[in-house]
Order: structure tokens, then sequence, then C-alpha cells
């Protein structure tokens, strides 16, 4: 995700708690996602859509935040 501010993603999960705290949900809704997808965890459609919304949302949280300390520095 965003490869173009790898190095800006490293220092901000260590310095912006809420870009962390971001980060963090975004990887965790991954994986449930890919579990709930591939039947290792149960999950009905509806969940997983709905789980799917909130990571797209949490993507656009964490790459306007990516965008706005890229033009700060």
């Amino acid at each position: 995700m965003f490869p173009e501010y790898r190095d800006l993603i490293s220092r901000l999960k260590t310095e912006d708690a809420h870009f962390s705290r971001l980060f963090n949900r975004h990887n965790e809704l991954d994986h449930r996602i890919h579990n709930m997808e591939t039947n290792v965890t149960p999950a009905d459609s509806a969940t997983i859509e709905r789980m799917k919304k909130e990571k797209l949302l949490l993507k656009d949280q964490l790459y306007g935040v990516l965008v706005k300390a890229a033009s700060a520095a």
C-alpha cells in the first residue's frame, strides 16, 4: 500500500499515534477479510462487505495523512 510513501509510513508509524492506529486497524481488517474470503474464518457476505468498506475508509484516511505530512516536509 502506497509504495511511494514507504519511508514516510515507517516514520509516521513511530511518530504519529493516530496514523499508527489507523495503519494497524487497516492491516487487522485486511488479515481478517483474507481469512474470511479463504474460508479460514466463517463469515457472511454482508460482514465481509462491511469490513471492506471500513478498510477502504481507513485507506482514504491514511492517504490523507500521508499527503499532508509529505507536503509539510
